[in-house]
């Protein structure tokens, strides 16, 4: 594809009325990349001044930049409040193309199910008995809905995505290749003789503009439902457990898990690898550091770090006590030796 400054001018004021626009383009753009890797043909971006020598050696002709960025020689400065805001939304149009609408014919569509309008649905998708499915809606090849799912307009099921029965998509989210909604939770019980399966017999709801990564599952809860509100990102390879209620404009990220009846609070940031444990609440807004093990309740706008998780800066500073501990070790032991000699010297005075 190649934009001309038509285009580009439509969809720079839809995104930063602000933007100051060229009234022409040295060549046309047939692409976005950044800027150690751009050709004369691509769009960047720049968010600084101080990344003014960056741009002047770029190939890059065209740079949407902030408005205070200083001008250079032989370049198209495309000034803006928010420079990262406006290259996205140009970034979006070289996205690959939505397929064809409609059924493909090695799809499996049952026939009490629902479509919407310009629905499309790959090859080896099968879609349940009762399902409704939004207009709009992209199902990629090879996703498996059940029956009695409701799915929102304008979704996109990327391809091996998994919704169970019952499920509850909102509008205008993401389910990314492999994710797995409404599977049973972890739930079993120790009778004596073996663990017995708990039935789950709840489901997920899904709120509008969420996404969900690759990997990633949201179990169906044990009775009731298990929440994941809206505008809430989640990335690949995530755990949402059975029963857990995640906030509104939560960001989960990669391989972070949280435990069964637990919740999380609007804005909270979990970082990689975080481990929540069951029935905890996290207020709304606070963070969790990496690799951390939260096991008690979070405080509304608290920031913690660390196993188990508590305040980052006192946590900061007892590793940065713990890393000094060698050398109080070495010191402590040279004292001792010191001390031995010393009681050794008088002790050897006294039997003079």
């Amino acid at each position: 594809m190649r934009l001309d400054l038509h285009r580009l001018s439509a969809v720079l004021t839809a995104a930063d009325p602000t933007a100051m626009l060229p009234s022409a383009l040295p060549v046309p753009l047939s692409g976005v990349a950044d800027l150690a890797d751009a050709s004369e043909t691509d769009l960047c971006f720049a968010e600084r001044a101080a990344q003014a020598e960056a741009v002047a050696e770029s190939a890059a002709r065209v740079v949407v930049v902030p408005a205070e960025f200083p001008d250079l020689a032989d370049k198209v400065l495309v000034r803006c409040a928010s420079p990262r805001r406006a290259f996205f939304a140009i970034a979006a149009l070289f996205l690959p193309p939505r397929p064809a609408t409609g059924i493909d014919p090695g799809a499996h569509v049952d026939a009490s199910a629902a479509l919407g309008e310009d629905v499309s649905i790959g090859p080896g998708a099968v879609i349940g008995a009762g399902t409704v499915i939004g207009a709009r809606c992209l199902i990629a090849g090879g996703v498996q809905i059940g029956a009695d799912v409701q799915i929102g307009d304008d979704c996109v099921i990327e391809p091996n995505v998994t919704v169970m029965h019952g499920s509850r998509i909102g509008r205008r989210c993401v389910l990314r290749a492999g994710a797995v909604i409404g599977s049973d939770g972890f739930g079993f019980a120790w009778d004596g003789e073996c663990h017995r399966k708990i039935p789950q017999v709840g489901h997920v709801v899904i709120e509008d503009d969420v996404d969900i990564g690759c990997n990633s599952c949201v179990d169906r809860a044990t009775l009731g439902e298990t929440r994941v509100r809206r505008g809430t990102k989640v990335d690949n390879l995530v755990q949402i457990a059975h029963n857990d209620d995640i906030g509104e404009h939560v960001i989960m990220v990669s391989q972070s898990g949280i435990a069964g009846s637990s919740r999380l609070g609007t804005g909270v940031v979990v970082a990689g690898q975080v481990a929540v444990s069951d029935h905890v609440t996290v207020g709304a807004g606070a963070r969790i550091g990496g690799q951390s093990g939260v096991t008690k309740d979070v405080p509304a706008g608290a920031t913690v770090f660390g196993t188990p998780a508590r305040d980052m800066k006192q946590t900061l500073r007892e590793l940065g006590a713990l890393a000094q501990l060698p050398d109080l070790l070495r010191r402590v032991k040279r004292q001792e030796r010191e001390l031995a000699e010393l009681r050794q010297r008088l002790a050897v005075g006294d039997t003079d």
